[in-house]
């Protein structure tokens, strides 16, 4: 694997379009799962900032990459809420999620570069495993996924601040959980998950 992510697996369809998605917010016990896709104009550009998986990097590494990828690439995020994760399961709401991602771009890439290992349907392309850690347009995706949903997150809390998804993103830490134990559930949540529905029945 490689150490930093660049334009090699891009490269490798010469002058098409290619455009990388990932996603973020699958573990989390609420919240959407949020996807994003990224095109990258010019491969032969300059990059002043650090674009690599977003999970290894620090808040500010990731708003400075953030702003940088917003105002320099073809972008767009997308959602799949709670009630779909419910109905469809986590890994197809993803999927979903990175699908709408692309049609929302507003240039059509001829290949996606989807992090994993499973191909949303009607989309052309290749998964990449690791992908985040070998293609910089996956990579992007990852930072504009997880700001993007940190950003929710953030917001809701707002409303429900008793839950700290300012601070856990959503993710079953033990303040979380005792949380839900303590306050119950919203709409926000996803019932199909195990801790949440531990919780339900008490």
């Amino acid at each position: 694997m490689r150490e930093n992510p660049d334009f090699s697996i891009e490269l490798e369809y010469g002058e098409a379009v290619v455009a990388g998605c990932d996603e973020a917010g699958r573990g989390p016990l609420c919240g959407p799962v949020v996807a994003a896709a990224v095109i990258f104009p010019n491969y032969d550009v300059e990059i002043p900032v650090i674009i690599r998986d977003s999970k290894q990097m620090t808040a500010r590494m990731r708003a400075l990459a953030f702003k940088w990828i917003t105002e320099n690439t073809i972008w767009a995020v997308a959602e799949c809420s709670p009630a779909e994760i419910d109905k469809l399961n986590i890994l197809q709401a993803s999927l979903l999620a990175m699908r709408r991602a692309v049609e929302k771009l507003s240039q059509r890439p001829d290949y996606c570069l989807i992090d994993g290992n499973r191909m949303p349907t009607d989309l052309r392309g290749k998964f990449v495993v690791h992908g985040d850690a070998k293609s910089l347009s996956i990579a992007a995706a990852s930072i504009i996924a997880k700001e993007t949903r940190d950003k929710i997150m953030r917001e809701l809390s707002q409303q429900y601040p008793e839950y700290g998804w300012n601070k856990n993103s959503g993710y079953p830490t033990p303040e979380h959980l005792h949380a839900i134990e303590k306050y119950g559930i919203n709409e926000h949540y996803r019932t199909s998950y195990k801790p949440v529905q531990e919780r339900m029945k008490k």
